[in-house]
């Protein structure tokens, strides 16, 4: 039974050019690792049944697409990627729809343009079809051997004469074909070769042999078909993938004061008439809404940000919620699971953890916010400290509405401070506090009149 349209994407290869203990598919870009994003543009041109194949480090492949819709075929030896074909065989019987090949490190690869190609390769009627590209140097990539629209062959470099090397008409690695044709095919590569693989390619000429059509389509821009071997080359996909995020938000309503310095992930939302500073990161899940102001060297991560929200410079903000018309630093990190209601000022040098803060209830500065519960219109005097480890375990303390803390606080929790009360500056509060309370625990003040008169004298 059909299931939708059918794409084999290869990641098998061990990618030694990476230098690297991780495949090199799953090399982060832009947040995703790079195998996703194929998947993603083979999705989002209407290709539903996603066959990966893979082969070095299998299983942690697997692992990090765990939550997708997958078949994983396994190839076990690599042998070119006619081989890597063959192994997906198996998984494409009854399948007679177009079949999309792709490379899984191929990341900036668009959707419209696989969808451009699957059109071209229905209007001709073709048995392949093959994305080429433009290179002015194609030093490393197979040539595209034409007639007119008609594809005669695809060399490798390895096996091209000096004057196939010469022609700029490159393969990306990306076809499309008629699957009937391509299995039938498959069976009569062979690997007389200088490399001595099961080239793909070869499938080309056999269509041409066979009296069928081939045919290519070439993009317009060849950056969009990088494959990545090295980590200059990940650098360089990560470059373009960013300005393109960029571009996009920019287009959308958010200012940015220097886009060539702003590192956004893929997936990252944020709403209009938002100002992005330089050098601010926005990572993961992560979203920023309207109206707010990101300034220079704030780092947030897997955060919701709600609209009208100011963080000043330098700010470290993980796993947290921001409530709207907050302010927050400079040089404020907001650890996971810190929560801030609405219309909070969490000051410089403020650190929290795991800590909801109440609408309007704020810390200036040099305090540290841990394991606790803050109501309303609470405020924290400089050099706060929850005191919430004992050693062995985590304890929380609870602070009620309209409570006003003095500078240079402890509290030991577990400790509950009751609504509208006033712990003096100074305090250790080891005790729960009652309502409309008074609390301070100081050691009494003692004054030796003359007693530095005194000392002076006998030195």
């Amino acid at each position: 039974m059909n299931k939708g349209l059918a794409a084999v994407i290869l990641a098998a290869g061990k990618g030694t050019r990476m230098k690297s203990a991780m495949p090199k598919v799953l090399h982060p870009l832009c947040g995703e690792p790079m195998l996703y994003y194929p998947l993603a543009a083979a999705k989002q041109a209407g290709f539903k049944q996603l066959k990966v194949v893979i082969g070095h480090r299998a299983e942690q492949i697997k692992e990090s697409f765990a939550a997708e819709e997958l078949t994983w075929i396994e190839q076990t030896d690599q042998l070119g990627t006619g081989h890597a074909l063959m192994c997906a065989a198996d998984s494409l019987r009854g399948y007679s729809g177009p079949l999309l090949l792709l490379c899984g490190d191929v990341p900036l690869l668009k959707p419209e343009t696989l969808q451009q190609l699957q059109n071209y390769h229905s209007q001709q009627k073709a048995a392949v079809t093959v994305l080429t590209a433009q290179m002015p140097n194609p030093h490393g990539y197979g040539r595209v051997i034409r007639d007119g629209e008609r594809v005669l062959s695809i060399v490798e470099e390895k096996d091209a004469s000096s004057d196939q090397r010469a022609v700029t008409e490159i393969n990306t690695g990306t076809y499309l074909f008629d699957t009937a044709f391509v299995l039938s095919a498959l069976k009569g590569l062979n690997k007389n070769n200088a490399q001595g693989e099961y080239y793909l390619t070869d499938v080309v000429a056999a269509a041409v042999a066979a009296g069928q059509t081939t045919r290519a389509l070439c993009v317009d821009d060849p950056t969009e078909v990088m494959g990545i071997n090295d980590r200059c080359q990940l650098a360089e996909a990560e470059v373009l993938m960013r300005w393109k995020i960029n571009a996009d938000l920019m287009l959308g309503g958010v200012s940015m004061v220097d886009p060539t310095t702003v590192y956004i992930d893929n997936g990252v939302e944020l709403g209009v008439d938002t100002l992005i500073h330089p050098n601010v990161h926005l990572h993961g899940q992560t979203s920023i809404g309207k109206n707010c102001i990101i300034e220079t060297g704030v780092v947030v991560v897997d955060s919701q940000v709600a609209d009208g929200v100011h963080l000043k410079a330098g700010c470290a903000i993980e796993e947290s919620q921001i409530g709207p018309a907050c302010t927050i630093g400079p040089m404020a990190h907001l650890r996971p699971g810190s929560v801030l209601k609405g219309s909070n000022k969490i000051g410089n040098f403020v650190e929290m953890k795991k800590s909801v803060l109440g609408e309007r209830s704020q810390a200036s500065h040099l305090t540290y916010i841990g394991d606790s519960e803050v109501g309303q219109n609470v405020n924290f005097g400089c050099g706060t400290i929850t005191c919430n480890y004992d050693g062995v375990n985590k304890h929380k303390t609870i602070v009620e509405d309209d409570v006003f803390v003095g500078s240079d606080t402890q509290f030991v929790a577990p400790v509950r401070i009751g609504r509208n009360s006033l712990i003096a500056a100074g305090s250790t509060i080891t005790k729960d506090v009652p309502p409309d309370s008074l609390a301070l625990s100081r050691v009494d003040q003692k004054v030796i009149e003359g007693w530095r008169l005194r000392k002076q004298k006998k030195s």
